[in-house]
């Protein structure tokens, strides 16, 4: 069982999955297409990543017109920002965030158009994320973490960065 919680953001969804403990330890089920479907996310995911950093490492924001991407966490603790990159869209360039962890092994659905980035902080983090397609390097955006035209709130000052993530390209 999930519990599927809307986000301020429209399309942005928190899904806290089930827990079962017992003295061996815990089991969760982290994906039931089934469960998803009843719950009007009737989407196919075709890639799973990984991507391991260690503490304060920024990795994002970026994103891309056409994939939906299920995040977690499933060792460690990260800051995950979302933003509305649709410029469509009444929330265009509005923002949401998270603390996703091993402890709460909450879920976040990032739709098309929106942008995700992540701050590590535990010693060791380790960010799961299933997508809707493969994965196409020239097909994406980033927005500089520290954008002051986005108002953006991180739980540090001076991140580890990419080369790609200290310039950014927003479009």
């Amino acid at each position: 069982m999930f519990k599927f919680e809307k986000s301020k953001l429209e399309g942005v969804i928190l899904i806290k999955p089930n827990v079962f403990e017992d003295h061996r330890g815990e089991y969760v089920e982290t994906y039931n297409e089934k469960e998803f479907k009843e719950n009007g996310i009737d989407i196919k995911f075709v890639q799973d990543d990984f991507s391991i950093s260690k503490k304060n490492v920024l990795r994002g924001i970026h994103g891309d017109q056409d994939t939906w991407k299920l995040v977690s966490c499933p060792y460690g603790k990260f800051y995950l920002v979302v933003i509305n990159n649709d410029k469509t869209s009444k929330q265009y360039r509005q923002w949401v965030s998270f603390v996703l962890s091993d402890k709460n092994r909450w879920q976040v659905l990032v739709p098309p158009k929106f942008g995700n980035g992540h701050l590590v902080l535990s010693d060791i983090a380790l960010f799961h994320y299933k997508q809707t397609t493969y994965y196409k390097p020239n097909n994406q955006f980033t927005i500089k973490w520290d954008d002051p035209s986005f108002k953006f709130w991180w739980p540090i000052k001076n991140p580890i960065l990419s080369k790609r993530d200290e310039v950014g390209d927003y479009v």
